[in-house]
């Protein structure tokens, strides 16, 4: 039946007979709510107006079809868009039959959402071991990891008990070694050392669970790594300031990238310190801002003058959200970035635009930067250390060699040039 009274469909149109084509259709009487979401995420107006028209026409294609939603249908969005790409109501145009998708895909979840209709059928998700579930939380509770390195460490012994077995006390050495070798003819050193590490610890929980042999993590093999082997890859000023330039600072997207992008190179910042930055982290008084990185350890920083500016020019324009998080999409729907990989697209997508020619691209390289940045200007390896929230000076150690000036202070001449 058609709508009646002031709803929320009539912000979005004003024509009658639009209103009550709308509210008329198989799903019509769901088309409000859905209205009233959209404009609680901040879409823009004709942003909205299109996915309320794909929900209209996702409503008639499910009364043509007689397809009942009760029997979650999980294909169903699938078969909207072949049946778009064949009919003759719509022009065979690739992009349009995906934008009205997207718009049938955002309502149909706003009805399972709201409970309108039962959910759709999810893949059978292996039962994870609860061994596995005491060790996340052993992990968490006693080691402070973050839930990144969790997730590797609980994914990589998870494999082995899928490739060992569940019965822990019949690991051995030889059993052990063999299933490390096997899996490291598959991957990279980065994953290969990932692997180690997660064995290692698994292993000692374990045996602190006495549910293996005590020492079973010495049989663990290291791969041949030599410490502090590899330069840091790092970028000079003139390029740091390239990137920064192409932030256009009369957008809000523009503002809010020069900001991340400022603390990571001025602060050397990891990415997940940024994205998981709250307004209460920065106290504005004194200058500082309150990081929680690796191991949950918090350290209060100095927040340069260049960098809070950027940060309060972006707070000014920014939309206004009801979570605390500083930096939020900058795009409907309006919400926290839920991972540090957020924030090293924004750097590649300005590194990319600067025509940065680099071997790595991300925030991690801002990190690089603003350590050896600050070692040309003279600080010690202790402040560098600091400053970067390293568990030991030596890890902080590795960007003296991109110093030449201070080598050539420190290098040794060969014997016989003594003679």
């Amino acid at each position: 039946m058609p709508l009646k009274g002031n709803t929320m469909l009539s912000t979005y149109f004003e024509n009658t007979y639009t209103l009550n084509r709308l509210g008329s259709g198989p799903l019509g009487h769901y088309l409000d709510g859905f209205a009233q979401q959209l404009d609680e995420q901040g879409y823009a107006k004709s942003v909205a107006r299109r996915m309320l028209n794909a929900g209209a026409r996702l409503g008639s294609f499910v009364k043509l079809k007689d397809i009942d939603l009760d029997l979650s249908n999980p294909t169903i969005i699938d078969d909207f868009r072949q049946h778009l790409a064949t009919s003759d109501g719509i022009p065979p145009n690739k992009r349009t039959i995906e934008d009205i998708g997207h718009g049938a895909k955002q309502f149909l979840a706003y009805l399972y959402d709201t409970n309108c209709f039962n959910p759709p059928l999810k893949p059978q998700l292996a039962v994870e071991p609860e061994l596995i579930k005491t060790f996340r939380f052993w992990l968490i509770q006693h080691r402070g990891l973050s839930p990144s390195t969790v997730y590797k460490y609980c994914r990589d012994a998870n494999k082995l008990l899928v490739t060992l077995g569940e019965d822990t006390a019949q690991f051995n050495a030889k059993t052990l070694r063999h299933f490390l070798l096997d899996y490291a003819k598959q991957q990279g050193n980065g994953a290969i050392k990932t692997m180690i590490s997660a064995l290692r610890i698994f292993l000692r929980y374990l045996a602190s669970q006495d549910k293996c042999l005590a020492g079973l993590e010495n049989a663990i093999p290291r791969i041949a790594s030599w410490h502090n082997a590899s330069l840091p890859n790092y970028l000079q000023q003139s390029e740091v300031q390239r990137i920064l330039d192409t932030c256009d600072i009369n957008m809000v997207m523009g503002m809010r990238d020069k900001a991340v992008i400022l603390l990571l190179a001025r602060l050397g910042l990891r990415a997940g310190d940024v994205a998981n930055l709250n307004l209460t982290d920065i106290d504005w008084h004194d200058g500082s801002i309150i990081v929680s990185g690796k191991n949950r350890r918090e350290a209060r920083l100095p927040l340069p003058q260049e960098v809070g500016d950027a940060i309060l020019d972006y707070l000014k324009h920014r939309r206004p959200v009801a979570d605390d998080a500083v930096f939020i999409r900058a795009i409907a729907p309006y919400r926290p970035f839920h991972s540090s990989s957020a924030v090293s697209t924004i750097v590649t997508r300005a590194m990319h635009k600067a025509a940065i020619v680099s071997s790595r691209y991300g925030a991690h390289i801002l990190r690089n930067t603003a350590a050896t940045q600050m070692l040309k200007q003279g600080a010690s390896l202790y402040q560098i250390s600091t400053v970067l929230r390293h568990q030991s000076v030596d890890m902080t150690a590795r960007y003296t060699k991109v110093d030449i000036g201070l080598l050539n202070l420190v290098v040794q001449p060969w014997p016989e040039v003594l003679l």
